[in-house]
Formats: structure tokens, C-alpha cells, sequence
């Protein structure tokens, strides 16, 4: 009896999951456009452009997942969410998918019942100061005020940091990073703290970005990738492959130039698979064999997304660092497509 109990359990979860999962894309489908949260503003990640467009290395991967599924980069209704109203716009269904400069963390996973599937920016946690403050490390701010988001991983980052120093400091809460820089260079806060790339794309966009230094520490590991819901299996394979796509398009040298030529002239198989010619890769995921062709098509590969964003020739100016192919002694690894 208890044998039938718990096997009709699991039916019931595993259709529940499966039900969920078949909505997202039917309802992407049937809706026409993606609707993807994003940052209420980070310049060289997700931000609207003077014409109002959103634009940034994070909205490419909406882009992306946009033309996999949909054949148009430009069917997105991007959703701008804040630390603390992101999960919530995810767990409602608000959003399809959240591709904002995103933690993954066991509690996030596990206890909110999100699923990250892939990372598309290995980063740290970093302080940025003035540079009349003469300061050189972060050991040096005791006592210091520090302007710091709600609802992040960088709040407890930060208690636990001082706490092992032995330092003291006042936190200055705020809800965005436009709210955090009005209040750094206003000088409600000697420090502003987040993951090391949020500095470098908020200082780029200062008058004076030489007057700012970032500090050398490095605190914390944040891993940062889009995320679905947990149960939304089918609909985060289609996420995660997409990413994958992207990565992989760069290791094997597919850029956004040249994949037409690619298809019809590549010998290697796996280049083939990635771009549709052989093997049914696209139906497996409920689309047809072009999808990952339209998704590198979008915007380019995982490089292209990265030089044109927030590369070394930016102005938010970062180096590859761990964020280079594992060929190139980084951290980025996609997984066979085969």
C-alpha cells in the first residue's frame, strides 16, 4: 500500500513537471515574444540604448533563446527586476527565464526551487572606492560606509568579510545599481560593493572614471548564468542548450559571419550537429534543426556577445580572465553535442 502511495506520488509530481515544462514553450509559442527579467540597468550587461533598445551581454542571451524559439532575436519583452523582485518574477511567471547578473547558490537552487542552467560570467565580489579616499585594500575600511544592494549575495558576502577582519562598517542599502551610483558619487557611502564586473560597468559610466579605483580583493565566488523554474525541464533544456550553443560556437570557431559558410562547408561532425546539417539535435528539444544557427546568428558567439560588450575594447573594458575557453586556459566548457 505504501509502495502505491509513494509511486502515485511521483507520477503525480513527475506530470505536474512535465505539464510545467510543456507550458513555457507552448506559451512562448503562442505568445510570440520572450519575456526575459533583466537588471533595472548595468551598461555593457542589460540596458536600453538612446533609441530605447536593450542592449548588453546579457541581453544577448535573450536574443539568443528569442531566435532559437521564436526565429526573431527581436521577440523579447525585456522586464526590468531588481534584487529583490527578480525570483518572484520568475516564480510567478512573470518571466520566462532570468538572465540578470545572477548568483547561483545551494540556496537558490535547492530551497527557492530555481534552476541555473549554465554560467555565463565567472565573477567575484569587489570593492570600488574613491580614489582620494587612499585607501589600497579592503582591509583598510574599517569603520567605512558601504552602499550595497538588497536582496544579494553581496550583503552577506560582505558581513562575513568584515567579520573575518575584524572590521567594522555601516551599511548604506539601496535597490539598483543607478540608485547606487547617485548615492557613491554623492558620498552617502565611501564604498560601493558587488561583483567585480557591476564596478567596472558603473564606473565606466562615470564622468571621472579615473577619480575610482577597484580594490584588489577579490571576497567571494559568483557564478553567474540564467535561470529558470524547477520543474520547467523541458523549457530549461532549451535555455541551457542555447547557451551552450554559444560557447561552443566560439571553441569551434563559428562566428556570426561565417556559419552560413559553415554549414555548407564544414566536415567536422560536430560543427554539423551545432548548425543542423546532420543528426536531429533540434527535435530532440521541440524545435526544428536551425535553432542554434538563429541563436549564433543573433548576436554571435559566447566571444563575439563579450568583445562587443563588455570586452577589453569597451569602455567597462574586462579581460577574458576565467571567463576564456578552457582551450585558453579559462573556465568556459560546453558540454558534447552529440
Amino acid at each position: 500500500m505504501k509502495k502505491t502511495v509513494i509511486l502515485g506520488a511521483l507520477t503525480v509530481t513527475g506530470l505536474s513537471a512535465a505539464a510545467a515544462s510543456a507550458a513555457t514553450l507552448d506559451d512562448v509559442k503562442a505568445r510570440g515574444k520572450l519575456n526575459c527579467g533583466v537588471t533595472t540597468g548595468l551598461v555593457g550587461f542589460a540596458a536600453p540604448d538612446a533609441n530605447n533598445e536593450w542592449t548588453g551581454f546579457d541581453v544577448g542571451v535573450c536574443r539568443a533563446v528569442a531566435a532559437a524559439v521564436l526565429g526573431d532575436p527581436t521577440a523579447v519583452e525585456f522586464v526590468p527586476t531588481t534584487g529583490k523582485t527578480r525570483f518572484t518574477a520568475l516564480a510567478s511567471g512573470e518571466i520566462d527565464m532570468l538572465a540578470r547578473n545572477t548568483t547561483w547558490t545551494f540556496s537558490r537552487d535547492v530551497d527557492l526551487k530555481f534552476e541555473f542552467v549554465g554560467i555565463n560570467y565567472y565573477d567575484g565580489q569587489g570593492f570600488m572606492v574613491p580614489k582620494a579616499l587612499g585607501v589600497s585594500s579592503a582591509k583598510e575600511l574599517d569603520g567605512a560606509t558601504v552602499c550595497i544592494q538588497t536582496g544579494t549575495t553581496t550583503e552577506l558576502n560582505l558581513a562575513d568579510f568584515f567579520r573575518t577582519n575584524n572590521i567594522s562598517y555601516e551599511p548604506v542599502p539601496i535597490e539598483t545599481n543607478a540608485e547606487a551610483q547617485q548615492q557613491y558619487l554623492a558620498g552617502a557611502c565611501d564604498v560601493y560593493t558587488t561583483d567585480a564586473s557591476g564596478l567596472a560597468a558603473t564606473r565606466a559610466a562615470f564622468e571621472n572614471p579615473g577619480d575610482h579605483v577597484v580594490l584588489p580583493e577579490i571576497i567571494s565566488k559568483e557564478p553567474l548564468g540564467p535561470l529558470v523554474r524547477h520543474g520547467d525541464n523541458d523549457w530549461g533544456d532549451i535555455v541551457r542548450w542555447t547557451l551552450n550553443a554559444l560557447i561552443a560556437a566560439e571553441e569551434m570557431g563559428i562566428t556570426s559571419a561565417n556559419l552560413e559558410e559553415m554549414k555548407s562547408n564544414t566536415n567536422n561532425p560536430e560543427i554539423a550537429r551545432i548548425l543542423g546539417t546532420e543528426g536531429n539535435l533540434g527535435e530532440m528539444l521541440g524545435l526544428d534543426a536551425d535553432w542554434a544557427a538563429r541563436a549564433i546568428a543573433a548576436g554571435g558567439n559566447y566571444g563575439e556577445l563579450f568583445e562587443k560588450n563588455i570586452g577589453e575594447n569597451t569602455p567597462i573594458g574586462l579581460s577574458r580572465g576565467l571567463n576564456a575557453q578552457w582551450t585558453d586556459g579559462g573556465l568556459l566548457y560546453a558540454p558534447p553535442f552529440r
